[in-house]
């Protein structure tokens, strides 16, 4: 593969713009002409610099990655080869914002399917890398391996910066002298589990990344809260009070791919992408870590997450499984919706509702992906009775939007990411005050709260509701007493406001919270509010 073949497949970024409604590029067939099925998906060059982090198997470039970033990102194991698929993230030191990208490790003859993808995305890697950090290991001295990765990384005529790991003694630093020989100038000796020599490494990393000419394209990610949440509402304000409290709203759509083993989460991301992100494989397990791409597509910036399969408790294996499996749990509860990737030819199992829950429970958005489409035999009656049965499945979730897609051949992708943006707009939904007090009159009127064993004195008084969240939309009710709001009559206000102002396909949260009591009067002061202190004081 050529140079410039490489760069078309990375780019210099994991930020890819996809335009739909660009025109099909036609190939030849049987001496016609004929349009591919699916539009054209180009990736978009950022003027982001990017940092590569290189090295053999085991010698602590997951470490090294998430000493960087100050987290947990990358799954760090004494088994060699447990990172698999390149894993970006955005870093910045004194100002100065890059692109982290962590690797698996490089061999000189990698055997097998898996072992060779490996090394495909860590040549990509370093095909779209402004600097390369080459980490070695102290405690195994210099090898043939590392010599043959010097010697590959000189042919790529990029700056490099030598970082020699596991140094935290003066006896390993004296003995680490021996990579030298590598001829590398820049050489700094760390620890990635003590941080010892890491500000040191940064400084020389910055030093040669390119000179800023543009202003950092990354903004700060949001904290994956579940929306924002304004102060309560005032409960001393007068009821006909329409004021609207500022409600942020989110300028960036995370959206996770989740789902069971081998379902084809890898494939759908790549195919959304228009490239390899991920490595794809019949072996179930092949992703381990969540991996991040933020994307463009009409218009809207989406942060895709793919995410390992998730088994069932029991059959998940201790060690790299077991922080796989978090890892997608995790990447449920940074995100703002999910999709549960389902295979079409064992649809809706049990195990797909335990992870439908774990969106229901945080309340993200969900949308449920049907995938491998094209190995169903269809006819006209297939695809309703498969939606019947995932929403017999789901049936916490019954307003779930479902989606009939095929990675492999790419149909059904557009319907999927305009669902996605439709749904988010959705979230984002803002009702007004005003009409939120009109809906609450008639639903009261309508239904009447039922009383407490029969005692009407123990009645639920509802006095107004207000919006005070989005992302999901977010309702607060004030109550007399928040232990009466019964679960029947919280679905009954939530399927009022679902009919009454469109939420047809996203999670609703009602809060109840009790009213404020009014401040009692000191004995022999009136309150300043009772009609006999304002009649004094009108007489003044």
């Amino acid at each position: 593969m050529n140079e410039n073949a490489m760069e078309q497949i990375t780019g210099t970024s994991s930020t890819v713009d996809i335009d739909s409604e660009t025109e099909a590029e036609a190939t030849e067939v049987d001496g016609g002409m004929e349009a591919e099925p699916q539009a054209r998906r180009s990736a978009v060059v950022e003027s982001v610099p990017m940092v590569a982090i290189i090295g053999r198997p085991n010698v602590g470039k997951s470490s090294l990655f998430n000493r960087i970033l100050s987290r947990r990102h990358a799954i760090v194991s004494e088994v060699a080869g447990t990172t698999r698929d390149r894993l970006i993230s955005r870093a910045s030191w004194k100002g100065r914002s890059f692109l982290l990208v962590d690797t698996g490790g490089l061999e000189d003859d990698p055997e097998g399917h898996i072992p060779q993808r490996v090394q495909q995305q860590a040549d990509m890697a370093m095909g779209a890398a402004d600097v390369i950090v080459f980490i070695t290991d102290a405690i195994q001295g210099l090898t043939a391996t590392d010599e043959a990765v010097a010697q590959r990384l000189r042919r790529t005529d990029k700056p490099v910066v030598l970082a020699v790991n596991k140094v935290d003694n003066d006896n390993r630093e004296m003995a680490a002298a021996e990579f030298y020989g590598l001829g590398i100038n820049e050489t700094a000796f760390i620890s990635a589990y003590h941080n010892y020599g890491i500000y040191d490494l940064l400084e020389r990393m910055v030093e040669l990344l390119p000179s800023p000419e543009l202003a950092d394209l990354w903004d700060e990610a949001s904290d994956g809260s579940d929306g924002e949440m304004e102060g309560w509402p005032d409960d001393e304000a007068e009821a006909g009070d329409d004021d609207e409290p500022e409600i942020a709203m989110p300028t960036e759509m995370r959206l996770a791919i989740v789902g069971r083993t081998n379902v084809g989460k890898s494939l759908l991301t790549n195919t959304i992408i228009g490239q390899e992100r991920s490595i794809v494989s019949p072996v179930a397990g092949t992703t381990r870590d969540a991996l991040d791409t933020e994307i463009t597509y009409r218009g809207h910036s989406v942060t895709l997450v793919d995410t390992a399969g998730i088994r069932r408790p029991g059959q998940v294996e201790r060690g790299i499984e077991r922080y796989s499996v978090l890892r997608a749990v995790n990447a449920v509860h940074r995100s703002d919706m999910v999709i549960l990737v389902t295979d079409a030819t064992e649809l809706a199992t049990a195990q797909d509702a335990h992870i439908a829950g774990l969106a229901w429970d945080t309340n993200r958005g969900l949308i449920v992906a049907v995938n491998k489409w094209d190995l169903v035999n269809r006819n006209r009656f297939r695809m309703e009775r498969s939606l019947h049965r995932v929403q017999e499945r789901l049936h916490f979730m019954s307003y779930v939007p479902v989606c009939f897609t095929s990675a492999l051949t790419g149909e059904g992708i557009d319907e999927l990411l305009d669902t996605a943006i439709s749904l988010w707009e959705e979230r984002q939904k803002r009702v007004p005050y005003r009409e939120l007090q009109y809906l609450l009159a008639d639903a009261v009127s309508t239904h009447t709260p039922p009383s407490q064993r029969g005692n009407i004195r123990n009645r639920l008084r509802i006095r107004r509701v207000r919006q005070v969240g989005v992302n999901p939309p977010t309702f607060a009710f004030s109550v007399n007493d928040p232990k009466l709001v019964h679960f029947s009559y919280h679905r009954y206000l939530e399927n009022r406001i679902r009919e009454k102002f469109g939420f047809d396909r996203t999670h609703l949260r009602l809060i109840f919270r009790p009213e404020r009591e009014p401040r009692p009067a000191r004995a022999g002061v009136r309150s300043p509010g009772s009609s006999t202190a304002r009649r004094r004081e009108s007489r003044r």
